[in-house]
This record gives C-alpha cells, structure tokens and sequence, in this order.
C-alpha cells in the first residue's frame, strides 16, 4: 500500500503537562530534517497527535529507517486517510484496507474506534460493531477476537477519518535537545557510542572528546572514532568531535609514575581535560561508557579515585550496571558494533599495563601524581589550546 500519511505515537511526552508542546515541537524539528533528504514532506501537530504527511514519492523503508532515529517516537503507524466520513463510504474504506493489507488470509481481529468528532452521527461503540459486522460479510474466513486479536484495526474519526493496524516501533525517550548538554567521552571501543546512544535517548545534546596519541595510535584508529561518531549522530543529531592529541601527556605519565597506576592516572587527567573542554561549550555533565567490573580501571575503587578528578561536572555512566553482551547488542541495534571491533588501538590499550592496580588509594595516587609536577602542565595547557574539532553529521 502507498501510504501517504504516518501517525507518530509517543508515551513520555504526554506526561509533561503544560511543557509538552516544548517536547512535540524539537521532535517534529528533528523529524523535518531527517526527511527532507527523503522526498518532500509535511510534519504537523495537532493536540495529542502528530503526523507526516507525503507530499511526492518516496521508498517506504527509507523513511522508516529516518523516522526509527527519532528519540521521543515510540510508535509509527502508516495510515490510510478517508476524507469522506460517511459512515457507508468509510466502512467501505476499512473493507478496502484489510483485503490491501491482509488479504484473504484467515485472521482474528478487532475493531477499535475513537470517534474525536462528537457530532458524528455513530459513537465509538457503534462503530465498533457495524464497521466489524461490515468486514465479517467481506470475509468470511475472519473472526473477532476481542481479548487477543491478530489484528487491532484502530479507526480515529477526526475531521477526516484515519484507519490504521500497523505499529512500527519507535526508539522512545526524549527529544535530543530537550535535557541540556554532555561531553562523551568517545573511545574506538564498543562502550562508549552505546553510553552516547542512551543519554541521547534521555533528550541530552551531545559534544564528544578524543584522545588521540599518534604515533602509537594511527590515523586510522582516529577516523574509527569520527565514523563512531557519525553513526551515533544518526540518533542524536551533529555531534561536535573534539580531538586531543594526548601523546606528549601520555609519555610524561609513562615516564614519570608507577606503571601499574598509569591507567588510573591516565584517566584522571583525561577526565580533567574533558571537564575543562566541556565548562568552556556550556556541557552540564560528563559521559562514559565504564561498566562496573569490566576491566581493572573499572571497579568501584577505581572508578572512585577516577571520578574525584572531575571536582565541578558530574560524571554519568549509562552502561555502568549492563554486562557486556547487554552492551553488545545495544552496540548491533544501533549499528556502531562492526565499527567498534575493527583492530584500531586507542590510546588507553596501548599503554596498559601488564599488572594494573585494580584498587587504588586516592592517596598513594595523588601521590604519585606530585611526580608529574613542573613537567605536565605545559604539555597539558598546550593538548587543551590546539583542539582538533571535526564535526560528526
């Protein structure tokens, strides 16, 4: 069937009250522009319901694909609009949609109407009963089935009329946009893009960071990262890559502290740069992929002494209680998975050590951080000040 409007359902935006339309005016935004490439298109709002209306042709599952990228839609539903709502013409109109939709197959359904004009001349209930009744004679193979039906044929009488039984499911949440600002700590590994994904599906505007260490870390594991996050932006609109070059920072910590706290110690400073990066683009939170336990950076003690270095913004860990298959299959829904895996190493992998300490003190770290006085701070000013920025879209 050539549909030539889409119904939009979503379920948290109604919870917002006098605030909803702020909601249903940022998605319909993001809708606007990721159809425009698709064909020529109008995306409206009415109370309680949005719709995309096709103006000129376009390939159905292309739009599905752009519309499955919009945080906040949890429902698409292709419909079939009666613009005659006489009751004979639009029974007829629901006769005409189950034989192009389901043919003569053998299916239980039910008919459930809302009728939103209260002028019109049958109630809900009513239309329930005859437009069922009317699609018994048509085909005779079918069966009501009120409690469980195969097909829910969903029929809302409006000014127009809208028949529809298909529900392509949404991604859900909340609108990018509509919950502030993170800086993502993005990686080339397989947690990071998904810990983006998932507080873009909370409404959060997304910035990322890089840290990049060439020579030890090639250009190719730098362009893993921007097609990360390109893939993410599919989700969460443009993101803003910023690219530290981390190498001469990495060296002195290398040079300078115990080789099993370099990972703790690493990290910190890296969670320092990205606070500073992200205060000066107005970001209000810090994002990482960490997950409790994965690796020895990653227990609770370390990821205490880890956290006290970003001493303004606080950190958010969206994967911090998933195991890693949970990561993965988020990671393959959402397409970055096959990226994540290519053998690029990033700057963290290449200076591990063989025995990392798995519960640091902040003290005896701290400490040794004193070694890095009067020689880290010029290389840390200067890997802040020359930014590389790429812009993920």
């Amino acid at each position: 069937m050539n549909y030539k409007m889409f119904l939009i359902k979503y379920a948290e935006i109604g919870t917002k009250g006098k605030n909803r339309y702020v909601f249903e005016d940022i998605m319909c935004r993001r809708m606007r522009a990721l159809l425009k490439p698709h064909g020529k298109f109008e995306v409206r709002r009415e109370y309680g319901r949005i719709y995309v209306e096709a103006f000129s042709d376009y390939d159905y599952d292309d739009v599905m694909e752009a519309l499955g990228c919009v945080f906040g839609i949890v429902g698409i539903c292709p419909v079939r609009v009666v613009e005659n709502t006489d009751f004979d013409n639009l029974a007829k109109e629901a006769v005409a949609y189950m034989q192009e939709e389901y043919g003569q197959s053998c299916k239980t359904f039910k008919v459930n109407a809302r009728r939103n004009d209260k002028t019109y001349p049958k109630s809900s209930m009513e239309i329930n009963c005859d437009i069922g009744a009317t699609i018994l004679d048509a085909f005779p193979d079918m069966r009501v089935d009120v409690h469980n039906p195969d097909i829910m044929l969903n029929i809302e009488v409006r000014n127009v009329a809208y028949i529809y039984s298909r529900i392509i499911q949404g991604p859900g949440g909340l609108p990018v946009g509509t919950n502030g600002k993170g800086m993502v700590l993005l990686s080339g590994g397989i947690d990071s893009p998904v810990a983006a994904y998932m507080i873009a599906k909370r409404g959060v505007e997304l910035e990322a960071v890089y840290f990049h260490a060439p020579p030890y870390t090639s250009e190719r594991a730098k362009q893993k990262v921007v097609d990360l996050g390109k893939l993410v932006s599919r989700y969460a609109g443009p993101i803003k890559l910023h690219i530290v070059n981390f190498t001469d920072v990495q060296l002195c910590i290398y040079d300078n502290c115990p080789h099993d706290e370099l990972t703790i110690i690493m990290k910190r400073i890296m969670y320092k740069m990205a606070q500073e990066i992200a205060l000066k683009e107005e970001c209000q939170c810090i994002i990482t992929g960490e997950s409790i336990g994965q690796v020895s950076s990653q227990t609770t003690q370390s990821l205490y002494v880890i956290n006290q270095a970003a001493d303004i913004l606080p950190v958010f860990r969206p994967c911090i209680g998933l195991d890693k298959q949970e990561i993965i299959d988020i990671s393959e829904k959402i397409g970055t998975y096959e990226t994540s895996i290519l053998p690029y190493e990033d700057c963290c992998t290449t200076f591990v050590a063989k025995h990392p300490v798995t519960k640091p003190k902040e003290e005896q770290i701290m400490e040794s951080e004193k070694k890095l006085e009067g020689k880290i701070e010029e290389l840390y000013k200067k890997a802040v000040d020359e930014v590389q920025i790429v812009f993920c879209r």
